[in-house]
């Protein structure tokens, strides 16, 4: 018996395909309207959430915060059978899924942080990356299973909570695409280059494919030989600031990126390679 807190987009398409495995799934969801739909695909919802909990053996989690987490988990507690393993998907911090870690422990419960790069569909398909960290014999106990929910699971080591600081690295990566995406767009229009050209561009040169060699160049700490000086670099930011307030758009990214680069020119890097400007973040 699984029990699924959390029927948001994600925690929903998870009891989807579940279900569709011959899963037999109960599920609450704060708003109760969101967890009695998914009846229709054949789970059971419950009004109460320790009620939804009991007789499981595991409890999957996914709703907003660490906060929301420890509320929902203390409410359902009530209902827990003896030995429940705890599952969590939610993005955290990793302080607060080392503290869930130990405080379950104590009380004679297996927690286990596995949060996940999945959207809606991969979670009705089953694709994605789901991460884990901690006790590697509850990890080889479970993965089995975790792997049925995802394309790949991705096992960090023994350290308690790098899941979850992996997860928000993840995520900080995909927040800053998103905006350099934003700014890319906001450029094109200030110079009324329509979206078909920006797609042939990147149809043929495709930058993401430099990502492990500039992570890799980045955290070298080598940075006097450059193929890109510092100070052209900046020469280039400021015509893209230069062109976007003509053309009458908005830069949310490339001001504060313009902003690191002068810092690092005025303690004299200006010749180095402008990767000089993730030094401290490895040295």
């Amino acid at each position: 018996m699984v029990a699924f807190l959390g029927m948001g987009l994600l925690g929903a398409n998870f009891v989807r395909a579940m279900i569709r495995k011959g899963v037999q799934v109960q599920v609450w969801n704060r708003t109760a309207s969101k967890a009695t739909a998914l009846e229709a695909d054949g789970a059971k919802a419950f009004a109460e959430v320790a009620d939804a909990v009991r007789g499981a053996d595991v409890i999957h989690i996914v709703v907003k915060d660490d906060a929301a987490v420890n509320e929902v988990l203390a409410n359902a507690s009530a209902g827990f059978k003896p030995g429940a393993i705890i599952i969590d998907h939610t993005t955290t911090s990793a302080e607060g899924a080392i503290q869930r870690t130990k405080d379950w422990k104590a009380r004679g419960f297996t927690y286990l942080h596995a949060p996940v790069f999945m959207g809606p569909q991969n979670a009705l398909e089953s694709t994605g990356y789901m991460l884990v960290s901690g006790d590697q014999e509850v990890i080889k106990k479970l993965e089995p299973a975790l792997s049925q929910m995802t394309g790949k699971v991705i096992n960090f080591g023994a350290e308690e909570g790098r899941a979850a600081g992996m997860k928000l690295i993840g995520n900080l990566f995909l927040v800053s695409f998103t905006a350099g995406i934003a700014d890319t767009l906001s450029l094109a229009k200030a110079l009324n280059i329509p979206l078909g050209d920006i797609s042939t561009l990147f149809d043929s040169w495709n930058p993401a494919a430099m990502l492990p060699a500039r992570l890799k160049r980045v955290s070298s700490g080598q940075y006097d030989q450059p193929s890109w000086e510092l100070n052209m670099a900046r020469k280039d930011t400021g015509l893209f600031m230069e062109a976007a307030a003509k053309g009458g758009t908005h830069l949310a990214v490339i001001p504060a990126i313009a902003k690191e680069m002068d810092r690092w020119i005025e303690k004299g890097h200006g010749n180095d390679d402008w990767t000089v400007i993730g030094k401290d973040a490895v040295s």
